[in-house]
């Protein structure tokens, strides 16, 4: 596997990606396959004591020579899965340990997209160098690895590795690392000037002057797999903004095309079961818990923001209060595809958010775990700074997120789309129902009124009031009927989403 991300390796991820290339690996041992894992060392991750340098290659990358060392990580314990990453000076661009770097606007991807061109060709000279032993399949993710796919087609110098099977994954569609063909310094002709290339095979459908290396993948790779049925359905159809529905973000056709020679795929991840200690605890508990921790966010910094100091006094004031009837929750990162839905103005000048808040009024309270868009941080603090019963907690801390997975009564998750979601198995894992919009994977994950609640809509309009009116009616459920509503955490708590059943698929659907 070649990938951007691997959270197997501290401090190597960054989104869902690096879940899924940390969790896959093991899983698909259990299955009797060997994995090797290689991403870039970022100038950081080669430097532990646990790397062991196994060999420094000369790779032509920009009319230059790059010297790129590989590493071998965890070679202690490895069972059937092995972790390498690759060194040279390019691979931190940005920082030692910035996996991702922010270019301005009108040079989207750049810096990036040349860091991972020198990942491409760098990773398949590691193939050909035999360090990691023979190769049958090479599982491509994401925009970062997918030039690898446009070299094994038209360099000749990787013409003995044309045998190996390749499968790409789409984790962010809406992520393509769209680039100039030529004419700039971060172009294809400038990584690789001796190329020579068919066009249509990379160029994107939009621009004929750029390539588009998630378009050349999905057109050059022998599966596409995307991570979850429904989302693979989804992508084939264009976007409709009218109608608030994401669709191919401009690759429909390409898709469509893989589709019809059932080269598409859409297999839902899975999670992690673990037996550990209960976390559910009382709401007396659980506050001052979480008081302990944001105090600690403020000890650990220099400068204290207000959207702290508000968080603080909103559970300070929560602590001796009465605990609430209802204790909604979120956990995310905010964006469009996250908060677009939430932040909707309804026809009566109020967000969807604040309608829900004024829903809930003195019998709930909405506890939101995320960071993101400064614009949408701001938001949201307004928001907070307003309405007594919204706690947001404007970090992402792994052991709040756990406590409020365990600890709410109703999970949202209201995304425009969602390729699969991790977060609505985390909630449901620990028996809290999700009120979701019924897309991608979360259509998969969640059965309506079974094992959650989902609610749909034609127009951002319809699916705001519809997610309004849906969880109105939940609430009332929870309170009239409270045993129904335990049916369902119950039917939440015991289903399962597991890395074994979606090795078997990666084995049969993409690899075979």
């Amino acid at each position: 596997m070649f990938a951007a991300e691997n959270a197997a390796i501290p401090g190597a991820k960054v989104g869902g990606i690096g879940d899924v290339v940390r969790d896959i690996p093991p899983a698909l041992a259990a299955e009797g396959c060997d994995v090797s894992i290689i991403i870039p060392a970022y100038g950081q991750f080669h430097l532990t004591e646990d790397a062991v340098l196994l060999q420094t290659l000369p790779v032509s990358f920009m009319e230059q020579t790059v010297d790129v060392s590989v590493y071998e990580r965890f070679s202690e314990n490895c069972l059937g899965v092995s972790y390498y990453v690759l060194h040279a000076d390019l691979f931190a661009a940005c920082g030692a340990g910035n996996v991702y770097c922010n270019d301005p606007d009108h040079e989207p991807f750049a810096t990036d997209a040349t860091k991972f061109s020198l990942f491409s060709v760098a990773a398949l000279r590691v193939l050909q160098s035999g360090v990691i032993g023979s190769i049958d399949v090479l599982h491509l993710h994401d925009w970062h690895a997918s030039l690898a796919a446009v070299l094994l087609k038209f360099a000749p110098e990787f013409s003995d590795l044309t045998d190996i099977r390749t499968v790409y994954s789409i984790h962010n569609l809406a992520m393509q690392g769209i680039r100039p063909l030529a004419k700039h310094p971060s172009s294809l002709e400038s990584w690789y000037p001796t190329l020579q290339y068919d066009k249509q095979m990379l160029v994107d459908p939009r621009w004929d002057d750029c390539i588009n290396p998630m378009a050349a993948a999905i057109r050059l790779c022998d599966q596409v797999h995307t991570v979850s049925p429904t989302y693979a359905r989804e992508i084939q159809v264009p976007n409709d903004a009218t109608r608030g529905f994401h669709g191919g973000e401009g690759l429909e056709v390409d898709l469509q095309n893989a589709a019809k020679s059932s080269r598409l795929v859409g297999i839902i991840n899975g999670t992690v079961y673990e037996d550990k200690e209960s976390l559910s605890m009382d709401w007396p508990v659980l506050i001052n818990r979480v008081y302990t921790r944001i105090n600690g966010w403020v000890d650990d910094t220099a400068a204290v923001r207000d959207i702290d100091t508000l968080a603080i006094q909103r559970v300070k004031n929560w602590i001796n209060a009465p605990a609430p009837r209802h204790v909604l929750s979120s956990v995310g990162r905010l964006t469009d595809q996250k908060m677009a839905l939430m932040l909707h103005q309804l026809d009566d000048g109020r967000t969807t958010l604040e309608y829900l808040l004024d829903t809930i009024n003195n019998d709930g309270v909405f506890i939101l775990l995320a960071s993101g868009s400064k614009e949408l941080e701001d938001s949201c603090q307004k928001i907070a700074a307003k309405r007594s019963n919204f706690l947001f907690l404007n970090r992402f801390d792994a052991e709040i997120a756990e406590w409020l997975y365990a600890n709410g009564h109703l999970f949202l998750m209201p995304s425009s789309f969602e390729p699969c979601g991790i977060s609505q198995m985390m909630a449901m894992r620990y028996g809290q129902p999700c009120l979701a919009h019924g897309v991608g994977g979360l259509r998969d994950t969640i059965k309506d009124n079974i094992d959650g609640f989902l609610f749909s809509g034609i127009s951002q309009d319809s699916q705001a009031s519809h997610f309004v009116e849906r969880l109105e009616e939940i609430l009332i459920q929870r309170t009239n009927n409270p045993r129904e509503y335990q049916l369902v955490s119950d039917v939440a708590q015991r289903k399962r989403f597991t890395w074994k059943t979606s090795a078997k698929a990666y084995i049969d659907q993409l690899y075979s």
